[in-house]
C-alpha cells in the first residue's frame, strides 16, 4: 500500500494570517456555512424551532419560480387582487383590490418590499387560495430538504404553528440559488417601486460592500430581527443566517460581524478540479506501464487559517496495479488531516485504460519486476 504525502504549499497562493478563535454571536439563533466546501463554520441553535417571520417568504418565492420554471406560470402572467390581499397588514407593496399585477412585480414586492399584500396575491394566484398554497409548501419543502419546517401562511405572519429552523431555512435559501440562478438577481435588487411609492431592499447588508447578494429580512416581536444573507467575495460564497436579535442595529451588526469572522477565521480552496491529474501510477501486467490517477470530483476543503500549516494530505493506494484497467475505476483515494478534524478522503479514478499484455510478454514482463524492480 502506497502512503505518498503531498505537498500542501501550492494550495493557497497568498499569505494567510489570524486564526479561528472562539467566537459567539449576539443574535439568538445563527449559523454560518462556507457553500464553496458546504463547511459549517458556526452554528447556536441551529435546529431550533423559531418564528421565521418575513424570512419564510423565501419559501414562497422558491414556490412561485418553481412554477415558471415548470413552464405553469410567467413573469407576464397578471393575478387579480383579492380584498383579502389588499387588506393585509404590515410591510406592504400597496397593491390595489381588484387591478391586474404581474407576476414579476408581484415577486419584486415580496423579494425587496417583503410585501404581505403580494405575496397574498401571488399565493392565491398560484393555488387558488392561501391555504392550498401553504399545502404545497409545506409538500415542496419536505421535497427539498427542509424537513423540519411547518408553514401555516404565505407571508411569515406571526402564528404558533408557523415554524422553521435556520437550517432549513439554509436549504431553502440555497436551493434557491441552485435551481434558479437566472432569477436570484432580483434579490440583489436595491429598490423597487410600485404605485409611485418607492421602497428600498430592506436587507441591510446590500448596502455594505461585503460582496451581499441577497435574501431577506424579518421581524415580528415573536420571533425577534431575523436576516438570511448570502455574500460573494473571491469566488467564496458564504450563507449566513441570524435570528432573535432585538433591534435593526443589532440585527446589522451581527450579521456583518459573523460574515467577517467567516473569511477572516478561515480559508477555502479546491485542491484537485474533477479530471484534474493527481499522480501517475505504476501498471503491473499491463499494455500501459503507467497510468493517471484523476480525481473523480472536484475536491475542495474549508479550514481554519491557523490550521493551514498542519494539514497532511497524502495519496493512498495499492502499487502497482494490476491490470487490466478500464477509465473511471476506482483505483485510489487522497486522504486530508486536519488537526481536531476527522479524516477525510475522496476517491480518485483511472484517468486512462490499460489492457492486460499478452501471455508470453506477461512472463518476460514479470521477470524485468523481479529480478530489475520493473526497470
Amino acid at each position: 500500500m502506497l502512503h505518498r504525502m503531498m505537498p500542501f504549499f501550492f494550495i493557497f497562493l497568498t499569505s494567510l494570517t489570524g486564526e479561528a478563535t472562539s467566537f459567539n454571536s449576539e443574535a439568538k439563533q445563527a449559523l454560518l456555512i462556507d457553500l464553496t466546501t458546504g463547511t459549517i463554520l458556526y452554528e447556536k441553535d441551529a435546529d431550533k424551532l423559531v418564528a421565521p417571520s418575513s424570512m419564510s417568504k423565501i419559501m414562497t418565492v422558491y414556490m412561485v419560480l418553481n412554477e415558471i420554471k415548470q413552464g405553469r406560470l410567467s413573469l407576464q402572467d397578471t393575478f387579480t387582487v383579492s380584498k383579502k390581499a389588499w387588506k393585509m397588514r404590515g410591510s406592504r407593496m400597496f397593491i390595489r383590490v381588484k387591478t391586474d399585477v404581474s407576476v414579476s412585480d408581484l415577486l419584486r414586492g415580496v423579494i425587496v418590499q417583503s410585501g404581505n399584500d403580494a405575496a397574498i396575491a401571488l399565493a392565491e394566484g398560484v393555488a387558488g387560495s392561501e391555504d392550498a398554497f401553504v399545502d404545497m409548501m409545506n409538500r415542496k419543502a419536505k421535497e427539498i430538504g427542509a424537513r423540519d419546517s411547518q408553514f401555516s401562511n404565505a407571508t411569515g405572519w406571526p402564528d404558533p404553528e408557523h415554524q422553521m429552523t435556520l437550517r432549513d431555512l439554509a436549504v431553502i435559501a440555497t436551493r434557491t440559488m441552485m435551481d434558479f440562478p437566472e432569477y436570484y438577481a432580483m434579490y440583489k435588487e436595491p429598490e423597487f417601486t410600485y404605485n409611485n411609492i418607492k421602497q428600498p431592499n430592506r436587507n441591510p447588508l446590500l448596502f455594505e460592500k461585503i460582496g451581499c447578494d441577497g435574501l431577506k429580512t424579518g421581524h415580528t416581536n415573536l420571533g425577534g430581527y431575523g436576516l438570511v444573507a448570502s455574500t460573494l467575495q473571491k469566488g467564496r460564497r458564504l450563507l449566513m443566517i441570524v435570528n432573535g436579535c432585538k433591534t435593526k442595529k443589532q440585527r446589522a451588526q451581527a450579521s456583518k460581524r459573523l460574515i467577517t469572522y467567516g473569511y477572516r477565521a478561515f480559508a477555502s480552496t479546491v485542491l484537485y478540479s474533477a479530471g484534474q491529474l493527481v499522480e501517475e501510477a505504476d501498471v503491473w501486467m499491463g499494455v500501459k506501464n503507467k497510468i493517471p490517477l484523476v480525481s473523480e470530483t472536484d475536491i475542495a476543503i474549508t479550514v481554519p487559517r491557523a490550521l493551514i500549516k498542519d494539514i497532511i494530505i497524502e495519496v493512498v493506494y495499492k502499487t502497482p496495479l494490476q491490470a487490466p484497467i478500464s477509465v473511471g475505476d476506482p483505483l485510489a483515494k487522497v486522504m486530508v488531516k486536519i488537526p481536531g478534524k476527522p479524516e477525510k478522503e475522496y476517491p480518485l479514478i483511472a484517468g486512462e485504460a490499460s489492457a492486460k499484455i499478452g501471455f508470453f510478454s506477461r512472463i518476460g514482463s514479470a521477470f524485468n519486476y523481479l529480478v530489475f524492480g520493473g526497470a
